[in-house]
């Protein structure tokens, strides 16, 4: 159902710092009509051009906020609210080269009221500049 918002049309890119391309990020939206804990949110997952992307690799953030997925495991008081981009920060120097890259993410997440998590998934193509 929130499966075309899993992977947003604009914010893939590379990351430049200092000068140096650090890596890239890519925008998602929660799969969900509610907002939730970060700590609900049981996995990210992410394959660019079919190579699963390292968890440790991966920064979450909401707002002002940025979290290891580790860390936001435990994480209660920043909200993802429905509607609200989130960025996921992949750290790779140099980056993704020019060009179209395959974009598979998943994430999963928990709500009280239902047995069993909830997943939003989408494989699209998108193109780095």
């Amino acid at each position: 159902m929130f499966e075309p918002y899993v992977i947003s049309d604009d914010g893939f890119e590379n990351v430049v710092k200092d000068g140096t391309v650090v890596g890239y990020q890519i925008k998602t939206r929660i799969a969900y009509y509610r907002g939730v804990p970060l700590s609900m949110v049981d996995e990210i997952e992410l394959r660019v051009d079919d190579q699963e992307v390292e968890q440790e690799k991966i920064h979450f953030s909401v707002g002002e906020e940025t979290f290891t997925l580790k860390e936001m495991e435990t994480v209660t008081s920043t909200k993802w609210e429905f509607g609200e981009k989130a960025t996921i920060f992949v750290e790779q120097p140099g980056g993704l080269s020019r060009g179209e890259h395959q974009i598979f993410l998943r994430q999963t997440t928990r709500v009280a009221y239902y047995p069993f998590p909830l997943e939003g998934r989408r494989t699209r193509t998108m193109r780095i500049e």
